[in-house]
């Protein structure tokens, strides 16, 4: 097997290493942070009954509105971030909050120096509230600088796993839903379309945090369990053009994949494209979310998905921010909820799923 990306080749054998020992080696596993951690799992306990209770409005008066940026990869055939953008906004309506948004998007792994101009003018706000993802080391250094600000406090989506070495210096909140759990039930579904034995191929994200807690985590699930070749593995630059490109070449060297692991949205859709050009539908792919890849599993187009309940985590972070504004303990970690949806599933299934997971984001 080889790994690939642009070019560059990782041998099996050092992948291999990599995905037994390196493995989120940095972070806290969530669940294991909060067996750790009883008065934060009890925190993260109270966060998922509030975001199911109808809204508590603010207990204090707000001298001013408090300045809330984000910055996120949103150009993405994912909806993930402009739904919890939405219903960010929605529930701290709802909650009595006054608050001032600036939203600054860019394409993961792609605008570089937009990402940069973002980040910079994001410290010049001093803004009360940052809202950032964490995928990559530059990630990394740009959030412990606002962490050494006083005046703003962050919130991390996207990830729920805490930094080890960062130790007591936390940001206000790591929020989503978290990947080694969504991992999980993709290799569970996997084994129930292969109980004994598969071939497959793994296309990741771009190298960084999302790769390692989607890509290696299930590599290591499948290895763990029945006798799962992993034949090839490919880089990405997060988006579906080189998904495409990725899956071509895979098909080109291992004609007889049993599934091709997707690490996000984009790259299913990249990975279907190429199949589907091929005329290898024989291929199964799942996807790894709940807006599009809903209608591509009813249409055939993937096999099956996990379904984040989305607006909860934009629901927790106004609600965190609440809490904060109230000087009230907000939990570290939060996680929302998953369902896996499959092509053998009733439509009446997915409406349901659509209706709790988008139930802010689509009014």
């Amino acid at each position: 097997m080889k790994l690939l990306l642009i070019g560059a080749l990782l041998s099996f054998s050092a992948f291999q290493c990599f995905a037994d020992n390196v493995i989120l080696r940095e972070y806290w596993e969530y669940d294991l942070y909060l067996d750790e951690h009883p008065e934060q799992k009890k925190l993260t306990e109270e966060m998922e009954k509030r975001i199911y209770q109808a809204p508590v409005p603010l207990a204090i008066k707000q001298q001013r509105p408090v300045k809330i940026d984000i910055v996120y990869p949103g150009s993405q055939l994912s909806d993930f971030w402009w739904r919890n953008i939405k219903t960010l906004e929605l529930r701290l309506q709802e909650l009595g909050i006054e608050y001032e948004l600036n939203k600054y998007s860019s394409r993961p792994n792609l605008d570089y120096r937009q990402e940069s101009e973002s980040l910079q003018q994001v410290l010049k706000n001093n803004s009360d509230y940052l809202v950032f993802t964490l995928d990559t080391s530059r990630h990394k250094k740009f959030a412990e600088s606002v962490m050494n600000n006083p005046n703003t406090k962050l919130i991390l989506l996207n990830i729920t796993t805490p930094i080890k070495r960062w130790g007591e210096k936390q940001p206000l909140m790591y929020v989503g839903f978290d990947h080694i759990r969504g991992t999980q039930l993709l290799a569970n579904e996997y084994k129930k379309m292969f109980p004994d034995s598969a071939d497959y191929g793994l296309v990741y994200f771009s190298p960084g945090y999302i790769s390692e807690a989607r890509g290696d985590t299930f590599v290591k699930y499948l290895k763990d369990d029945g006798e799962y070749a992993l034949k090839r593995a490919y880089f990405t630059k997060a988006n579906r053009e080189t998904a495409y490109q990725a899956t071509m070449s895979m098909i080109e060297q291992e004609t007889d994949l049993d599934f091709i692991y997707a690490c996000s949205t984009d790259i299913a859709f990249g990975v279907t494209d190429a199949l589907s050009e091929l005329g290898r539908e024989d291929i199964a792919v799942n996807g790894w979310g709940g807006g599009s890849e809903i209608e591509a599993v009813q249409s055939g187009v993937l096999d099956f998905t996990v379904v984040r309940m989305n607006d909860d985590t934009g629901l927790a972070m106004a609600e965190a921010i609440k809490l904060d504004l109230q000087n009230a303990p907000v939990p570290l970690v939060y996680s929302g909820e998953y369902q896996v949806f499959t092509k053998n599933d009733e439509p009446s299934l997915a409406e349901a799923l659509k209706l709790k997971a988008f139930r802010y984001s689509n009014r």
